[in-house]
């Protein structure tokens, strides 16, 4: 199975994935869009969410960074007038700076996050892909009303919480980096494997792997599920509706299917809510929120037992 992943609605489905799935090959393709140099280090929320979660580490209060955290170095820095908007736990802090020396030692961003991998006790049949080894290359721009402006991810949803109002969304640079060979590869290897769109934002999280040169026209050649991060007109979590807004896609299942209309196959969405598509396009209905552990598994359960009974005709 490949399976897309950014923000934090994948990673909370990864949880279910990787115990239902249990035994079988997980290549997860991670936006790297929302990478920035920090301090010195390279920090990859994305990345990082798919490591400690899979790792057993997530802070899974907040989805961000490391459990039982605590930030001596961030209140030293900022006690020495270093600005430091971004608040980094110290064991967090670790991860981006043992990223930080391997690619400053030479090897790629995937080299780097298939280390780090290890180094979390994460089995070696779940590959986790940067989209691009080009770090931090991509940098998603938020454009909100002046005197604001543009804006980083970082500053729009940490620093400003998500406030602005959105009048645009771009991902800078995407033009001149190219998708990462291992990237290629797995989308390559088998023309019948799944990939699997997880509810995650379809526009800052899953949008900059879309855009990379080649990656729609292979993913019409795959079997494509997508989960909707949308329930009625509402996202689940985040700022998924704004981004949709700004980009002309109406807040709704239906709008998250014009997203990916051209590539996919199956959209599963939430039970009472409708969603008409082109013919050859399955819609199916099911409780699709995740606010436990459990919920994970029971909604990986369900995609389990559909693709089996695919399978079987």
């Amino acid at each position: 199975m490949i399976i897309l992943s950014g923000g934090t609605g994948t990673p909370k489905l990864l949880v279910g994935l990787e115990k239902v799935f249990k035994g079988e090959e997980l290549n997860i393709i991670v936006n790297t869009a929302e990478d920035v140099w920090i301090s010195g280090n390279l920090l990859c929320p994305d990345i990082d969410s798919v490591l400690y979660t899979l790792g057993g580490v997530m802070d899974k209060k907040t989805w961000w960074g490391v459990k039982d955290d605590c930030f001596h170095t961030h209140n030293a820095l900022l006690r020495l007038q270093h600005p430091e908007h971004l608040m980094i736990g110290d064991k967090d802090r670790a991860t981006h700076i043992m990223r930080s020396e391997l690619l400053r030692q030479g090897k790629s961003l995937t080299e780097a996050t298939a280390m780090l991998a290890r180094s979390f006790g994460i089995p070696d049949r779940i590959k986790i892909l940067p989209m691009s080894d080009d770090p931090a290359a991509v940098r998603t721009k938020i454009l909100t009303p002046e005197p604001e402006g543009e804006l980083h991810f970082q500053e729009f949803w940490v620093t400003r919480k998500g406030e602005p109002d959105v009048l645009d969304v771009s991902f800078e640079g995407i033009d001149k980096v190219k998708p990462s060979e291992a990237v290629v590869q797995a989308l390559e290897k088998e023309s019948d494997a799944l990939v699997l769109i997880g509810p995650s934002n379809p526009i800052t999280s899953v949008g900059p792997i879309l855009s990379l040169k080649g990656i729609r026209e292979l993913l019409k050649w795959k079997i494509v599920m997508a989960i909707s991060p949308i329930v009625g007109t509402e996202a689940v979590s985040g700022p998924a509706g704004k981004f949709m807004r700004a980009k002309g896609f109406e807040v709704s299942p239906s709008g998250v299917y014009t997203c990916y209309k051209d590539f996919l196959d199956v959209l599963v969405i939430a039970k009472g809510d409708e969603c008409p598509t082109d013919a050859g396009v399955d819609v199916l209905k099911t409780d699709i929120m995740i606010k436990k552990d459990r919920d994970s598994k029971r909604l990986a359960l369900f995609l389990k037992r559909y693709l089996q009974k695919a399978k079987s005709f």
